[in-house]
């Protein structure tokens, strides 16, 4: 094949991982109604006079499905740390004993599942544009070397062939992700 088509393919492959990472991370931040960590990484707490994420002041632990534990480093900074939990709307009372915060995490109403799931089909449809964003580009690139003689017509129906595939195995992979975290939101 190709050098430029090695590029290319090579470039978008990067793209199109690049975009399920970051699709995966999105579905990371939907809550699935069990306690995770994740639930509090868009948590900012006033560290100092700096807006500091919380992970890099505390712990956040599992303690079972329903509770979350901060161990704050700086015990100082408990009070602060509450205060930036309980701010962030995230349905969430915290409780700090003067050790540590707890948070216990309320089930999961039906009509909160629905709308979490359907968040979840907004960031899948978000991917998928995405990748097909990216297929449109790589498409040019292919059509262009074409135009400029550098490579045959067999070789860019080839070509958009592979492209094609590759799209399609992104789109799966997105597909699949989001066919597991709806399963887990809708769980009760």
């Amino acid at each position: 094949m190709n050098e430029e088509l090695e590029l290319i393919f090579e470039d978008t492959s990067e793209h199109m991982q690049k975009t399920l990472d970051f699709f995966v991370h999105e579905l990371a931040n939907i809550r699935a109604g069990k306690a995770s960590p994740a639930m509090l990484e868009s948590v900012e707490v006033d560290y100092y006079g700096a807006k500091t994420p919380l992970k890099q002041v505390a712990n956040v632990n599992v303690r079972d499905s329903q509770t979350l534990t901060v161990q704050v480093w700086d015990k100082s900074m408990l009070n602060p740390v509450e205060k930036a939990i309980r701010e962030a709307n995230l349905g969430f009372n915290p409780v700090n004993n003067g050790d540590l915060i707890i948070i216990n995490v309320p089930p999961l109403t039906e009509e909160r599942r629905k709308q979490l799931a359907k968040k979840a089909r907004e960031e899948a449809e978000t991917a998928r544009i995405s990748i097909r964003n990216i297929r449109k580009d790589a498409k040019k690139h292919i059509e262009k070397l074409e135009k400029d003689k550098e490579i045959s017509e067999d070789m860019t129906k080839e070509a958009l062939d592979k492209l094609q595939k590759l799209t399609d195995e992104f789109i799966d992979k997105i597909d699949k992700k989001l066919a597991k975290k709806e399963k887990d939101i809708l769980t009760v």
